[in-house]
Protein backbone atom coordinates (compact mmCIF):
# COMPACT_ATOMS: atom_id res chain seq x y z
CA UNK A 1 0.00 0.00 0.00
CA UNK A 2 2.76 2.45 0.85
CA UNK A 3 6.10 2.99 -0.88
CA UNK A 4 8.24 3.38 2.25
CA UNK A 5 11.67 2.09 3.28
CA UNK A 6 10.12 -0.49 5.62
CA UNK A 7 9.03 -3.81 4.10
CA UNK A 8 5.41 -3.87 3.01
CA UNK A 9 2.83 -6.20 1.53
CA UNK A 10 3.20 -4.49 -1.88
CA UNK A 11 6.38 -6.31 -2.93
CA UNK A 12 4.69 -8.01 -5.89
CA UNK A 13 3.27 -4.78 -7.34
CA UNK A 14 5.45 -2.63 -9.59
CA UNK A 15 6.01 0.88 -8.29
CA UNK A 16 5.01 3.78 -10.52
CA UNK A 17 4.75 7.50 -10.21
CA UNK A 18 2.63 8.09 -13.31
CA UNK A 19 -0.63 6.46 -14.49
CA UNK A 20 0.63 6.21 -18.08
CA UNK A 21 3.22 3.67 -16.96
CA UNK A 22 0.49 1.43 -15.52
CA UNK A 23 -0.35 -0.21 -18.85
CA UNK A 24 3.14 -1.60 -19.41
CA UNK A 25 3.52 -2.62 -15.77
CA UNK A 26 0.14 -4.37 -15.64
CA UNK A 27 0.96 -6.51 -18.67
CA UNK A 28 4.17 -7.65 -16.98
CA UNK A 29 2.36 -8.70 -13.80
CA UNK A 30 -0.81 -10.09 -15.40
CA UNK A 31 0.48 -13.67 -15.23
CA UNK A 32 0.91 -13.50 -11.46
CA UNK A 33 -1.87 -14.78 -9.20
CA UNK A 34 -4.05 -12.10 -7.65
CA UNK A 35 -7.10 -11.51 -5.47
CA UNK A 36 -9.34 -8.52 -5.94
CA UNK A 37 -12.74 -7.68 -4.55
CA UNK A 38 -15.98 -6.18 -5.73
CA UNK A 39 -17.17 -2.96 -4.16
CA UNK A 40 -20.06 -0.59 -4.65
CA UNK A 41 -20.46 1.62 -7.68
CA UNK A 42 -20.53 4.62 -5.34
CA UNK A 43 -17.14 3.66 -3.89
CA UNK A 44 -15.74 3.18 -7.40
CA UNK A 45 -16.93 6.67 -8.41
CA UNK A 46 -15.43 8.13 -5.24
CA UNK A 47 -12.16 6.30 -5.89
CA UNK A 48 -11.91 7.59 -9.44
CA UNK A 49 -12.81 11.11 -8.32
CA UNK A 50 -10.09 11.19 -5.66
CA UNK A 51 -7.48 9.67 -7.99
CA UNK A 52 -8.27 12.07 -10.84
CA UNK A 53 -8.15 15.09 -8.51
CA UNK A 54 -4.88 13.91 -6.97
CA UNK A 55 -3.17 13.03 -10.26
CA UNK A 56 -4.17 16.26 -11.99
CA UNK A 57 -3.33 18.56 -9.07
CA UNK A 58 -0.31 20.85 -9.04
CA UNK A 59 0.32 19.70 -5.47
CA UNK A 60 -0.63 16.03 -5.19
CA UNK A 61 0.50 16.04 -1.56
CA UNK A 62 -2.36 18.44 -0.85
CA UNK A 63 -4.73 15.52 -1.39
CA UNK A 64 -3.22 13.29 1.29
CA UNK A 65 -6.26 13.48 3.59
CA UNK A 66 -8.68 12.53 0.81
CA UNK A 67 -6.38 9.67 -0.26
CA UNK A 68 -6.02 8.42 3.31
CA UNK A 69 -9.80 8.45 3.79
CA UNK A 70 -10.19 6.58 0.50
CA UNK A 71 -7.60 3.93 1.45
CA UNK A 72 -9.38 3.41 4.79
CA UNK A 73 -12.73 3.05 3.03
CA UNK A 74 -11.31 0.62 0.45
CA UNK A 75 -9.64 -1.39 3.21
CA UNK A 76 -12.91 -1.57 5.12
CA UNK A 77 -14.75 -2.67 1.98
CA UNK A 78 -12.12 -5.34 1.28
CA UNK A 79 -12.25 -6.67 4.85
CA UNK A 80 -16.02 -6.90 4.57
CA UNK A 81 -15.77 -8.67 1.20
CA UNK A 82 -13.08 -11.16 2.23
CA UNK A 83 -14.14 -11.88 5.81
CA UNK A 84 -17.54 -10.64 6.94
CA UNK A 85 -19.55 -11.66 3.88
CA UNK A 86 -18.11 -15.22 3.83
CA UNK A 87 -18.75 -15.48 7.57
CA UNK A 88 -22.39 -14.56 7.02
CA UNK A 89 -22.59 -17.14 4.23
CA UNK A 90 -21.54 -19.87 6.67
CA UNK A 91 -24.63 -19.04 8.72
CA UNK A 92 -22.46 -18.65 11.79
CA UNK A 93 -24.46 -17.83 14.89
CA UNK A 94 -25.44 -14.34 15.91
CA UNK A 95 -22.85 -14.18 18.71
CA UNK A 96 -20.05 -15.28 16.37
CA UNK A 97 -21.05 -12.70 13.75
CA UNK A 98 -21.33 -9.93 16.33
CA UNK A 99 -17.96 -10.85 17.85
CA UNK A 100 -16.36 -10.82 14.42
CA UNK A 101 -18.00 -7.51 13.55
CA UNK A 102 -16.83 -5.92 16.79
CA UNK A 103 -13.30 -7.27 16.30
CA UNK A 104 -13.16 -6.02 12.72
CA UNK A 105 -14.42 -2.58 13.77
CA UNK A 106 -11.65 -2.36 16.36
CA UNK A 107 -9.02 -3.53 13.88
CA UNK A 108 -10.22 -1.02 11.29
CA UNK A 109 -10.09 1.79 13.84
CA UNK A 110 -6.43 1.01 14.54
CA UNK A 111 -5.62 0.48 10.86
CA UNK A 112 -7.37 3.71 9.92
CA UNK A 113 -5.28 5.65 12.39
CA UNK A 114 -2.06 4.11 11.08
CA UNK A 115 -3.05 4.63 7.42
CA UNK A 116 -3.93 8.29 8.00
CA UNK A 117 -0.71 8.89 9.90
CA UNK A 118 1.49 7.32 7.22
CA UNK A 119 -0.23 8.86 4.19
CA UNK A 120 -0.38 12.19 6.01
CA UNK A 121 3.42 12.38 5.97
CA UNK A 122 3.95 11.35 2.34
CA UNK A 123 5.48 13.58 -0.28
CA UNK A 124 4.17 14.08 -3.82
CA UNK A 125 5.93 11.09 -5.38
CA UNK A 126 4.80 8.74 -2.61
CA UNK A 127 1.18 9.92 -2.87
CA UNK A 128 1.30 9.38 -6.63
CA UNK A 129 2.77 5.91 -6.08
CA UNK A 130 -0.15 4.96 -3.82
CA UNK A 131 -2.54 6.34 -6.44
CA UNK A 132 -0.84 4.25 -9.13
CA UNK A 133 -1.10 1.15 -6.98
CA UNK A 134 -4.83 1.70 -6.47
CA UNK A 135 -5.27 2.14 -10.22
CA UNK A 136 -3.36 -1.12 -10.78
CA UNK A 137 -5.72 -2.94 -8.44
CA UNK A 138 -8.73 -1.54 -10.31
CA UNK A 139 -7.75 -3.32 -13.53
Amino acid sequence: MVNMAAPSTRKALPQRNHPAKAASASSASSSKPFLRFYHSEALRKKTLSVLIALESAQDAAGHRDALADLVVELTNSGMDYYFMQPLKTTKAGFIVQQSASLGMAGAMQVMGSVIRSIIGRMDKSQVLSVSGSIRQLMR
